[in-house]
């Protein structure tokens, strides 16, 4: 099975393990580590990496459950046991790499947050493809129902779609709607609307990554749409049992988690205790993600 089908046939769901430079230390408390444990951004980069080297190389951890993960471009430019990150999961483990591409999130407006500007885009695309990554991901986020702001979050990762399909990789577009927010199912069906739009002026496969609908099965339709290779979905800070739960009730609706994925790993646990809790998580998401 190649990448692509792989991405879009196989069975299981995509690991998120692109946490950056914001995010880095809350992952790292909830693994167990301290901010006084490092006193620069190098040793708490070199730690995030010691972590994700430790999930990517658990026996849990292959292609038979996992079918990608994402990666933060540290992660893409550092090793494995001697190898390219994107090397070592796609020629050791069968895991199809992608690369986190986007910067950060603007400040709301309209209800949601853009995405930062991203210098530099066509060089880091033509970056991963030279170290073997298949596709990609960036985020942005709704925070209240406006359809201006909507409008606005669709059309800009769109964009930025477009040219990173232009420079040989498949981007997962992450338009995430705030599992808080009041008229959760408003911005739902102003999101869909918008991205189906878009959809009909492509022509090439995209991926994406969204939130779990407040209705079952309501990207139903996305997730059968020719051109749409796979649609993912985000935990959104439910835990990882309620995450499953809503996940599973939507046929065809795969996992991409990240903090409810490392939920219950600790630095401190034995290999064996860390790995039996590994298969326990991958397990229960993989389940959830083959209904």
């Amino acid at each position: 099975m190649n990448q692509i089908e792989k991405a879009g046939q196989g069975k299981g769901f995509i690991a998120a393990l692109d946490q950056s430079g914001g995010s880095t230390p809350k992952a790292l408390r909830a693994y167990g580590i301290e901010e006084s444990a490092y006193s620069s951004e190098t040793e708490m980069f070199d730690l995030i990496h010691e972590m994700r080297t430790r999930i990517i190389t658990s026996p849990a951890f292959t292609g038979d459950r996992v079918i990608g993960a994402i990666l933060f471009e540290q992660t893409m430019d550092r090793e494995i046991e001697g190898r390219g990150s994107a090397d070592y999961l796609w020629n050791v483990k069968q895991v199809v790499p992608y690369l986190k591409v986007d910067k950060g999130l603007a400040a709301e407006e309209d209800g949601v947050q853009l995405m930062k500007p991203i210098p530099g885009l066509d060089e880091l695309v033509a970056r991963a493809v030279s170290k073997g990554v298949f596709g990609t991901k960036m985020r942005s986020v709704i925070k209240h129902p406006d359809p201006k702001g909507i409008e606005a979050i669709v059309d800009q990762q769109f964009a930025f779609g477009k040219q990173i399909l232009a420079g040989g990789l498949v981007p997962i577009l992450e338009p995430e709607a705030d599992i808080t927010m009041q008229d959760r199912c408003v911005a739902e069906r102003l999101l869909k609307e918008n991205i189906l739009a878009h959809l009909g002026d492509m022509d090439k496969q995209i991926m994406l990554k969204l939130s779990i609908p407040v209705e079952d099965d309501y990207y139903a339709d996305l997730i059968a749409h020719p051109k749409v290779l796979r649609v993912v979905a985000l935990s959104g800070g439910f835990s990882r049992d309620e995450a499953n739960k809503r996940l599973a009730r939507n046929e065809g609706l795969i996992a991409s988690f990240s903090r409810a994925l490392a939920e219950g790993l600790f630095a401190q646990q034995t290999d064996q205790e860390f790995n039996a809790t590994l298969a326990e998580s991958i397990s229960s998401i993989y389940a959830a993600s083959i209904t």
